[in-house]
Formats: C-alpha cells, structure tokens, sequence
C-alpha cells in the first residue's frame, strides 16, 4: 500500500525531482540553534578559562562578604565582557547577541552573581543605549561602559514592581536640564554603577506616555543606599538609588521624551533571555558539581551514580537542562534574526528559572548531608537559583505573557 502511495506520488508530481534537492540544500544550510560559530566557541572558551582561574578560587569570600571582588569587576573589563555587542570603533567587542548569552552561561557555570552583572551591563544597559541612543549620547557613554564603567538599569521603586509604570520618579525641565526626583529600588550593579539609566515620569498627566528614560552619571549627584542582606547572588549588589534634585542635560535623554516606557518593555524582553541563559548556566554549574561526587560516594561498595534510581534523577535533570538551553539558544537566535521572540523569550526564562531552581534542589539530596553544608558550592547554587523566579519579570508575568501571545495567535 505504502509502495502504490508512493509510486502514484511520483507520478502525479513531476517537479517532485527538483523539490527534493532544494529542500535538501534548505534543510543543510540550517543549523542547530546550539551549533556555535568559530566567533562564539572563541568567548565560549576565553569566559570558561576567565571563570576557572580568576573568579572560580574567590566565589566563596565573596558570597560570605556580599561584595564583589574589584579584581573580577576589572577582569570582565579586560576580557572584553561588559561591551560584547558594542561596536569596535565604541571600544567594544563587536559580537553578536548569542556571543552575551553564551558569555552569561559560562559565568553562571561558575557564580552566577558575576552572571548577572554581566548580564545587565550587556542585554539591558549597552542594549538600551544602541538601540535608542543619540550619536552624542553613545559616543558618550558606550566606550566607557566597555571599558571602565559599569551600567545600571533603574527601572523599579518601592511601589512599582511588577505594575512598572506606577513608578512616582519625576523629571521637571528648567531650561535646557531636567531636576529629577525619586527613589528606586533593587537596583543591580548600583553600588559599582558609574552610570545609570533612569525611567522618570516629566508629565503625570499623560500616565505612563510621560515616562522617559535619562542617562545619570554617579557624578551628576546620584546617591546610593546601603546593599541589601540577600539569600542569594549576594555579591551582586543590588541597592536603592536616590536622586535629590539631580540635574541631568535635556541631551541626556535617551531616546524620545515620552517613549521610555516603550524602551523598558522592549529591552525587558531581551533581558529575560539573559537570565535564561543565567539560569541555565547556574543549573549545568550545579549538576557539573555534583556528578563527580555521585561517582566517589559509594555505598555497599557501590558508586552511587550506579544505583538504578539515582540514575533516573540525573538522567532526567540532564533531559531537563538541556531543554531549556535550547529554550534560550532560540530565543537568542530569532533575536537575532530579527523574527518575534517575545514569547520564545517568557518561555526561556520561566522554564529555565524552574529548572535552575530544581536542580541545584535535587543536588543537595543526591550529596546528602555534605551537600547541605558550604563545603560544595551546591547550598549556594540553590540560594542563587531562587532570584530567577522574580527579577525582570516575576514566573506569573512570564506566564501571563505567554498566555497574551497564545490567545494572540488564536
């Protein structure tokens, strides 16, 4: 039956002999989202050897002091990581957008508080500033910020998390400057920011249309708070910002007056796959962790790894990984081909959130009592892996997004 279908096939479909080869040669010129570039393998293996050797033997003063050392701050610098997607001649790396995302997992293998820091600077600060910046404005600041200053995004307040555009920031214009006024909240890299990206509102009147997005500098009078004590990500500082009749020029504003909230809703949407991509790299640095120790302990004079149902668990996790990096990779590579990925991106980083949160759980259990102590880096993976549930955008947005562009296409 099968053989008479296809006979009759052939015979009723003369161009069948040229459609094949074309949909060979289409199908051969398409890669595996995951299939790296000569360029990406390059900062896949410079971010490995950088997290080994350099930030790997200060993980653990780190997370105990809560303060990042000076020296990986530098090292990102150095090694051409806070400007990966910023042109050459603006002193940056000149990489594509996968380049960061491979970038944010490698770090995330080793401590994703470095990660993040990375991740911000890169998806969201740089990003902003070449998408919606003036010429002025990002022969200003993009060769600092890839070469010696770091960035950061101040986008939520005490009263506006998840409802961003309730944020009560004002800018009121005098001439040809703005005096802006506010407080924001849990703000990333801002004790180490030099320069800082500013959603304020300079006209309530119009509702969230007035909010518009100004470039700060530290210097320009900017205040920041005392770090906050966290469960995770610790040497991450994440502080309140505070702005006391800070004058910023009118030719600081980022893009157009009004547009800021656009700006936020974009850029979010991009940095969402930043910290899938964290979230990956944090549950691959858990289960890279815990393999080796699962092959050493035996028990009844066997390796743990060899027993039947420890061998479903971390095949599972493994299966589990691996989807949601794929997750990520396809996120990052419709991005960058330009196709709609804002649903592509929720999923990423809700799925690969849960996961991170998953595995570093099921770590601890597999290495038992020595996995609930800081003798391994697994306890802290787990507090790590807690943030990717809640920053840019908590898993119950993700999942509300996903919803909107489900029934969208329906």
């Amino acid at each position: 039956m099968l053989n008479l279908l296809a006979r009759s096939f052939r015979a009723s479909s003369p161009t069948v002999s040229g459609v094949a080869p074309r949909l060979t040669r289409l199908c051969s010129s398409r890669t595996p989202v995951t299939t790296l570039s000569e360029d990406e393998l390059m900062m896949q293996e410079t971010v490995r050897k950088f997290a080994e050797n350099k930030i790997k033997p200060l993980v653990s003063k780190m997370d105990e002091t809560g303060v990042m050392d000076p020296s990986v701050i530098q090292g990102l610098f150095e090694n051409g990581l806070m400007g990966i997607e910023t042109p050459a001649e603006l002193e940056g790396a000149g990489a594509n957008f996968t380049s960061s995302i491979i970038a944010i997992e490698e770090l995330a293998k080793i401590d994703p508080s470095v990660s993040v820091c990375c991740d911000v600077q890169n998806t969201l600060v740089n990003t902003m500033f070449k998408h919606w910046g003036s010429d002025y404005v990002k022969s200003t600041y993009l060769p600092k910020l890839a070469s010696n200053t770091v960035g950061s995004f101040c986008l939520s307040e005490a009263g506006s998390g998840s409802d961003a555009f309730a944020l009560q920031t004002k800018a009121e214009k005098h001439g040809d400057y703005y005096v802006i006024n506010g407080t924001k909240m849990w703000i990333t890299n801002g004790a180490e920011a030099g320069i800082f990206l500013v959603m304020a509102n300079v006209d309530f009147s119009k509702g969230y249309k007035g909010i518009t997005c100004f470039v700060v500098e530290r210097d320009m009078g900017v205040q920041t708070g005392p770090r906050e004590n966290k469960l995770g990500i610790r040497s991450s500082s994440t502080v309140p910002v505070i702005f006391d009749n800070v004058k910023v020029p009118e030719k600081n504003i980022l893009g157009q007056v009004g547009s800021g909230y656009k700006y936020a809703i974009e850029i979010l949407n991009e940095g969402r796959i930043g910290i899938g991509a964290q979230m990956v790299g944090l549950a691959q640095g858990a289960f890279n962790a815990t393999l080796p120790y699962l092959n050493e302990r035996k028990q009844f004079n066997t390796p743990i790894a060899n027993f039947q149902g420890m061998e479903h668990q971390y095949a599972q996790i493994a299966v589990e990984i691996e989807a949601a990096r794929l997750l990520v990779y396809n996120a990052a590579r419709k991005k960058e081909a330009g196709e709609r990925f804002i649903k592509e991106a929720a999923m990423a980083k809700l799925y690969a959130s849960q996961i991170a949160e998953k595995t570093a759980s099921k770590c601890i259990e597999w290495m038992g009592g020595v996995g609930f102590t800081k003798q391994y880096p697994v306890e802290k993976f787990f507090r790590d892996s807690k943030i990717g549930a809640i920053y840019e955008g908590t898993s119950n947005i993700q999942l509300s997004t996903i919803a909107k562009m489900i029934r969208a296409g329906h």
